[in-house]
Parts: C-alpha cells; structure tokens; sequence
C-alpha cells in the first residue's frame, strides 16, 4: 500500500479533532476525503503528509511508519499543497515552481538539466508556460493555485495530498486540474467540496464527519441519498449520469 493509516487520533488542547480514522491509498489511486466544514479534512491530510504527528495511531508509507522517516526523505516523494497557500516574497512564477525542486538537491549541488526538465514540465501540465517570467503576486487566485500545483508535481511525487485544490478556480480549471491529478496515476489524495466532482474523478471515497469515518467505498457505494441527508443536511437524488455512468447528485431545492 502506498499510504495507510491505522486509528489515527488527534487533539487540540482537550478537543478531539480526529477519532480512530482508518485510510488506505492505494499506488496509482485518486481518493476523495469529503465531508462538511470541520469534519476534520484539513487536519488528516496534514498528518498523513507528515506535517503533524498524530495522538495516537500510525501512517505508513509503503508499510514504513512514517514518524521514523526523515522529513526531507517525505518531502522528495509527498507533495503537499495547502488550501490558501501564500507568499509575500517578490518572485517569479517560475521561481515559486522551482521551490519544488529543493527536497532533491544537496546544500552544495547546482541546478541540473533534471531539475529543468521537472520545472518545465510542471509548468506545461498546468498551463502556465507563458507566465513563467510573471510576477507572483500579479496571478489571480486561481492562477496562485495552479502554480501550487506546479511546483507540487515539480517535485516528482509518488504521493500527491492536496486540500481543496478547486476553490478560487472556474469552471474549467476545476475540471483541468481534477482532470489533470486523475490522469497523473499516482497515489493521490484530495480533498473536496464538490460532490459530482468526487464522484467523476475520485477512484474511492472517504467521508468525515465529527473526526470519525462514517462511510468509505467507491462513489457508488458512498454517495446515497440517505448518506448525503444524514451527513450533509441536504436533500438530493442520486443517479447514474448519462455520460459515463457514475453516480450524478441532482439537489433539491
């Protein structure tokens, strides 16, 4: 298994955040954390991308706990990227994305022809080629994310968590971006807001609520009517789409 989790537990302070959660991410898969707002999202993908060390319980990767693997030996295979990922320093789009490079390079090693190819890279998958040499700061929001992203897979992941990648972005750098992680086939992790986006793209999903799993499966098999009302407050209707035959949640007013 490329990441798995065993009962994790965490606190701030005397309150419980997240309570005996049980994951496993599969090599190659897309799975989708969904869940309402404080159901603990943020804080798992913060523990499993070793960020944070849990309460009680363990993450492996690759069957190895995690809490004795250097932090730079994480960095070179986890990419992270965080919900409102900020900077005020003066730099390039192109310097933001070479910021993924560092967990791959010695104090004393230059800048190789790999690392350019990586950045390159990285910048075509996410469209941004031509803002390279722009400011940081000029990006709009959703530009701002896509550079995250970029220097995210500048990195060569073989673990991609990324916590609500979509928000700030429209329509169709929503579906690029999902489209895009779907296509990379590397384990990764995400979580969403929206549910027929989890439900196009996600091979599997997890549902938090309270800091507790309360459902887990592929999107058939979590996304019900009965699920969505009990955990979401919402009335909806749920079936397979048209197009692709995947579940399509179709609210009601």
């Amino acid at each position: 298994m490329s990441i798995r989790a065993e009962n994790l537990g965490w606190k701030v302070g005397s309150k419980t955040i997240l309570e005996e959660v049980c994951l496993t991410a599969k090599p190659g898969e897309m799975l989708g954390l969904l869940g309402p707002n404080g159901s603990g999202k943020t804080s798992l993908l913060r523990l499993l991308a070793g960020l944070k060390r849990p309460h009680a319980g363990q993450i492996t990767l690759d069957g190895q706990d995690i809490s004795r693997v250097r932090r730079r030996t994480i960095a070179q295979r986890v990419a992270f990227i965080e919900q409102h990922a900020t900077t005020n320093a003066h730099l390039k789009v192109v310097d933001v994305v070479k910021l993924g490079r560092f967990p791959h390079r010695s104090m004393f090693s230059g800048w190789t022809t790999e690392d350019d190819a990586a950045v390159n890279y990285a910048l075509d998958r996410t469209e941004l080629t031509a803002k390279r040499n722009d400011a940081w700061q000029s990006l709009s929001g959703g530009e701002k994310q896509r550079a995250h992203l970029a220097r995210a897979l500048a990195q060569s992941p073989k673990e991609l968590i990324l916590d609500e990648p979509t928000n700030h972005l429209d329509v169709h750098h929503q579906i690029s971006l999902l489209r895009l992680v779907s296509d990379l086939r590397i384990t990764s992790i995400i979580a969403l807001h929206d549910l027929n986006h989890a439900a196009m793209f996600c091979d599997r999903l997890l549902v938090l609520q309270a800091g507790k799993v309360v459902a887990s499966g592929t999107p058939d098999d979590v996304l019900t009517r009965e699920l969505l009302n009990d955990v979401f407050s919402v009335d909806a209707h749920v079936s397979p789409s048209p197009y692709d035959g995947k579940p399509h949640i179709h609210f009601v007013r």
